[in-house]
């Protein structure tokens, strides 16, 4: 069962503080990769290894020869990257999401204790806690 599961069954709001959970080899690469390519210094990398490429011709002298190799490494390089990136961002979104849960949980807890006094916001607090998980129901669809 996972964290998320037993939030949901437990019904009560659990804060990102309480999760607790160690990251795979490769989320740990993926983690790395992304503070490595989003550095300037990986642009000046990228574009010094284009500068150096370019008078490469000379040496190669037949131009198919020549594209076919850079094309064929950077196409390697950027699908590597985008597999490592995406990882990243999905982890970076569940994250955002899990905290936006817990805020509306929080609110939705503070409305039903409001809602004795003003009787009216009972319904405003139930739309709320239906609203919660509500990604995960638009994702099952």
């Amino acid at each position: 069962m996972t964290e998320t599961d037993r939030h949901k069954s437990s019904g009560t709001a659990q804060f990102p503080s309480e999760i607790r959970g160690s990251l795979s080899l490769f989320d740990r690469a993926a983690t790395w990769a992304d503070r490595l390519v989003s550095r300037a210094g990986f642009f000046v990398f990228c574009s010094a290894i284009v500068l150096i490429w370019l008078p490469s011709y000379f040496v190669i002298k037949n131009m198919d020869t020549w594209q076919l190799i850079i094309n064929t490494v950077t196409t390697i390089v950027v699908f590597l990257l985008m597999a490592l990136l995406q990882n990243t961002q999905k982890r970076v979104d569940d994250a955002t999401q899990h905290k936006l849960n817990a805020i509306a949980d929080g609110l939705a807890d503070l409305m039903e204790v409001v809602s004795r006094e003003y009787p009216d916001l009972d319904a405003e607090q139930h739309e709320l806690r239906d609203a919660v998980g509500l990604e995960d129901r638009e994702s099952s669809e």
